[in-house]
């Protein structure tokens, strides 16, 4: 099941294509994949705001410190500037694990499916948009 006979080599499975019903499973499945690429994307966002945010905090300290308020640029750089954003973990650490963890995960489970229903192919509901909706 999933698969009807169409002439055309598939990479995996020999003469075989993925039918309408495995394509837009694949397609589901290929847009969750890419909507984590893009949640990967606002870690880094998140990284680097966090880090400029830190870098800041340093610049007030020293401003805080400049105009007499050592005992505010000491709380401050106390409490908040190089604090964990979570519990034992800087932004870095909160990235690397989304990434050696979860997503990584998705990524080798999304390919090994394509793998096994489609030849490895991807893409497949974009590209029969493509062979529809082309005049020339």
């Amino acid at each position: 099941m999933g698969v009807r006979e169409t002439g055309r080599e598939s990479g995996g499975g020999g003469d075989r294509a993925p039918d309408r019903a495995t394509v837009e499973a694949l397609g589901l499945l290929s847009e969750a994949f890419e909507t984590t690429q893009r949640a990967r994307g606002r870690l880094y966002d998140f990284h680097q705001l966090t880090g400029g945010a830190d870098r800041l905090l340093g610049e007030a300290v020293r401003a805080l410190r400049a105009a007499g308020h050592h005992e505010q640029a000491d709380l401050v750089e106390r409490e908040v500037q190089g604090a964990d954003v979570l519990p034992g973990m800087w932004t870095f650490e909160v990235v690397e694990a989304y990434e050696d963890g979860y997503h990584r995960r998705f990524a080798e489970v999304e390919e090994r499916v394509r793998r096994a229903l489609a030849g490895g192919r991807r893409h497949l509901a974009e590209a029969e948009m493509k062979r529809r909706r082309r005049t020339t």
